[in-house]
């Protein structure tokens, strides 16, 4: 089964996420900032990561980086805010794959998280 992992500093956003992707996909790992996402990556080496971009101690585009320079398949989906456009450009540039924009819809993660492995 593919698997993947959830990373955002909220709680709820980590419940909501997992309920949607659970459906069809083995989440292995939350976590709740960069520095323990880099962490459980490497334990778990999941096949996709959901990444929020604001949260506590390292970013969301500073853990992509670092992410991205340590696993270069990572296959990463920013989960932002609609406030955050110029960021999540940013994110794009530095190898994230597609972005979801809060609020989202359920179908709106599945099909981003599906397009990973088509």
């Amino acid at each position: 089964m593919t698997t993947g992992m959830i990373v955002d500093d909220a709680a709820v956003m980590r419940i909501r996420l997992r309920d949607i992707l659970d459906t069809k996909y083995q989440i292995v790992a939350e976590a709740t900032n960069g520095e323990e996402a880099l962490d459980l990556y490497a334990q778990h080496e999941p096949d996709f990561v959901t990444l929020d971009i604001t949260m506590p101690q390292l970013n969301g585009i500073e853990a992509l980086e670092q992410l991205i320079a340590r696993h270069p398949d990572a296959k990463v989906v920013i989960v932002s805010a609609v406030g955050q456009k110029r960021l999540v450009f940013e994110a794009i540039a530095k190898g994230a794959r597609d972005f979801i924009i809060k609020p989202f819809e359920p179908q709106r993660v599945l099909f981003a998280i599906d397009r990973l492995f088509e």
